[in-house]
């Protein structure tokens, strides 16, 4: 991937994005393979190979030993911010420096021109389900 020393994929990348964007969530592996849209499997080999380049590790929580959590590691957190430099000074810096002479009055219409393919998508918040307890009689 270009803007870091190490050899690792775009998709290795976007597990890292993903775990720095949900840090808070402390979600284990299952729960983030499916958010990914990824088999458990497939996820679990893109997390080993990482831990093995040492840009994430895995933890156990305290009452659960089987759930493994895993969080970027402080060399992941700078390969990331590496690569992010490199993509924000290689592609996004020319967008910026391109649009800086747009006329005020132009970025309405070029608000609308970058929405318009979300207009008709459902990109309405999820609330959080409240989850009732199912008993078996």
């Amino acid at each position: 991937m270009p803007g870091t020393d190490i050899p690792i994929s775009y998709a290795q990348i976007q597990v890292i994005e993903y775990l720095l964007e949900n840090e808070e969530l402390h979600q284990n592996m299952k729960q983030i393979a499916m958010r990914l849209g990824i088999t458990t499997s497939n996820f679990s080999k893109l997390v080993n190979k990482l831990e093995q380049k040492q840009l994430l590790e895995k933890f156990h929580t305290a009452d659960n030993r089987k759930e493994v959590i895993i969080q970027v590691t402080e060399y992941g957190r700078r390969v990331y911010q590496e690569y992010s430099d490199y993509i924000y000074r290689e592609h996004f810096s020319k967008m910026f420096e391109a649009a800086k002479d747009i006329p005020k009055e132009c970025l309405p219409l070029i608000a609308d021109m970058l929405g318009a393919p979300y207009k008709n998508a459902n990109c309405k918040k999820k609330e959080t389900p409240v989850l009732i307890p199912i008993h078996k009689d």
